[in-house]
C-alpha cells in the first residue's frame, strides 16, 4: 500500500534526492520557498525542510533499502526499525502552507519606496494607514510610521508582507 514517507537528505541535497525521485517515477514532494538574499551569489530557492522530503511509495514493492541507495538520500525518517508514514492531510496542508507563502512573497515584488502611503493589511494594526519608511536591511521586516496616537506618526516595525501601497 502507498504512503507518504519523510525522506532524509545529505546536506543541501534535496533538489538532487527530489530529481533521483522523479527520476525513478516516484510521486515526491519538495516543498521549498523563494527567499531575498543579500549574497547575489547564494540560493533564491531554500528548502521549507532543510535536509527532508516527502515521497509516496508502496515499501513493500521498492524496498526500503532502495531508497537508502538514492544518491543524495540517506534513507527514511524511522522509529526503530520501522519507517514512519504520515497522513495525506498533512501533505496537503504543507502544500497550503507553502501556496500562502508565495503568494505573499509576489505581493512584496511590489517595491516600496519611502514615504508611499501604505495600510496595513495584517497584524494587530490591521486597517491602520501610514508612510512606507524603510524595508530594514538583511530581513522581510519594514519601519512603517503609523498614525496612532493624535495624528503624530508612531515608528513601527513589522513584516513587510503586511502592508501594501495605497493609491
Amino acid at each position: 500500500m502507498e504512503k507518504w514517507y519523510v525522506a532524509r537528505s545529505k546536506p543541501r541535497s534535496e533538489e538532487l534526492l527530489w530529481k533521483q525521485f522523479r527520476l525513478r517515477n516516484f510521486e515526491s514532494y519538495y516543498p521549498c520557498i523563494n527567499v531575498s538574499v543579500v549574497n547575489p551569489r547564494a540560493r533564491k530557492v531554500q528548502p521549507y525542510f532543510p535536509g527532508y522530503l516527502f515521497v509516496y511509495v508502496d515499501l513493500d514493492l521498492i524496498g526500503k533499502s532502495t531508497l537508502e541507495r538514492i544518491p543524495g538520500g540517506i534513507g527514511l525518517v524511522s522509529f526503530g526499525d520501522e519507517p514512519a508514514f504520515i497522513p495525506g492531510s498533512l501533505i496537503y496542508t504543507i502544500k497550503q502552507r507553502i501556496e500562502g507563502l508565495k503568494k505573499d512573497a509576489a505581493g512584496k515584488n511590489v517595491p516600496l519606496n519611502k514615504g508611499d502611503n501604505v495600510v496595513v493589511h495584517d497584524g494587530v494594526f490591521t486597517g491602520y494607514e501610514g508612510i512606507f519608511d524603510i524595508q530594514l536591511s538583511g530581513t522581510d521586516r519594514a519601519r512603517v510610521l503609523l498614525s496612532i496616537l493624535e495624528n503624530r506618526l508612531v515608528s513601527v516595525e513589522m513584516p513587510i508582507g503586511c502592508i501594501h501601497r495605497v493609491n
